[in-house]
């Protein structure tokens, strides 16, 4: 099941988001869906995302795992904030090199959300990194139907 309805908030809240916003000129332009319970999106790294020659900075990774795990929220209609992340890279990331992106509840208390984010290379499976935060949601009844 996919969706992607309006986000919460003024009219063209993110359109300046490093990761998502269509608006930044220097920013990654990824676009978020749900599907079967996840938020999901692809990357694929270029030559400016680079730290060592060839590989993809770490920034970048948790950018985007980031983002993926606060849309989850975002796209049900609860705005929210990263509290907490970290983060674990387990392969190298390549220029060229299509990222699955994955992001998933895994507990709720209040206005706290633990989400799980996962970033894999599409050709193989391999696993790139996975992350876990803690979002604070800024207006609970926004998040009242989630």
């Amino acid at each position: 099941m996919s969706s992607s309805r309006p986000a919460p908030g003024p009219p063209n809240a993110a359109n300046r988001c490093f990761v998502c916003g269509p608006e930044n000129p220097i920013g990654l332009h990824l676009t978020f869906r749900l599907e079967d319970g996840a938020c999901v999106s692809e990357f694929t790294p270029g030559e400016n995302h680079q730290g060592y020659p060839g590989v993809i900075h770490g920034g970048m990774i948790y950018s985007a795992l980031d983002d993926v795990m606060a849309n989850w929220l975002y796209l049900r209609g609860a705005r929210a904030y990263t509290a907490r992340c970290e983060i674990r890279y387990r392969a190298p990331a390549r220029e060229g090199e299509k990222l699955l992106l994955v992001g998933r509840p895994q507990a709720r208390k209040r206005k706290l959300v633990e989400m799980e984010g996962t970033a894999t290379r599409a050709s193989d499976g391999e696993v790139i990194a996975t992350a876990t935060a803690t979002f604070v949601v800024i207006d609970e009844k926004e998040f009242a139907g989630v």
